[in-house]
C-alpha cells in the first residue's frame, strides 16, 4: 500500500496551516489538468487545492516558469499522403431539343435550334390557335 505524507507548517499569527508544494508536484499536477476532458477543479479537488490555486501554476507553466514532465503518452504521428484527385470522367451530352407543347400536340425542334426558328414556329401556333 502506497502512504503520501504532506509537511504543513504554520505561520506566526495565522490559525491555517500553510502546505509547501515542490515544483516537481506542481508540474505533475499541472500537467494533469491539461489532459483533454479533465477540468481544472477535478483536478484541484483530487489534490486537495483551490482551482485558483491551481490557475496560478497553470499561469506560470505557461510562462515558462514551472517545467512540466514529458507527456506519459508518446506522441505519434500518422504518415498524411496527398493524392491529386482522379479527373471526372466525361458525362454523356445531354441532349437539349425544345418542345413546344400546344393540347394534344407535341413540336420537337432538332438540337440547336436557333432562336430566330423558334420565333418562327411560335408565331405560326399563336397564329392558327
Amino acid at each position: 500500500m502506497d502512504t503520501t505524507m504532506e509537511v504543513l507548517t504554520t505561520r506566526r499569527g495565522r490559525r491555517e496551516a500553510h502546505r509547501q508544494w515542490p515544483d516537481e508536484v506542481k508540474a505533475q499536477i499541472v500537467s494533469e489538468s491539461l489532459r483533454p476532458g479533465v477540468t481544472v477543479n477535478e483536478v484541484a479537488e483530487r489534490h486537495g487545492l483551490k482551482a485558483n490555486h491551481l490557475s496560478s501554476w497553470r499561469t506560470l507553466a505557461r510562462q515558462g516558469k514551472l517545467v512540466l514532465p514529458a507527456p506519459e503518452d508518446a506522441v505519434e504521428f500518422a504518415a498524411m499522403v496527398i493524392d491529386t484527385p482522379a479527373p471526372e470522367p466525361p458525362t454523356a451530352k445531354q441532349s437539349s431539343r425544345a418542345e413546344i407543347v400546344v393540347g394534344p400536340v407535341t413540336i420537337r425542334l432538332e438540337e440547336g435550334a436557333s432562336a430566330a426558328r423558334i420565333a418562327t414556329i411560335a408565331r405560326a401556333l399563336a397564329a392558327t390557335t
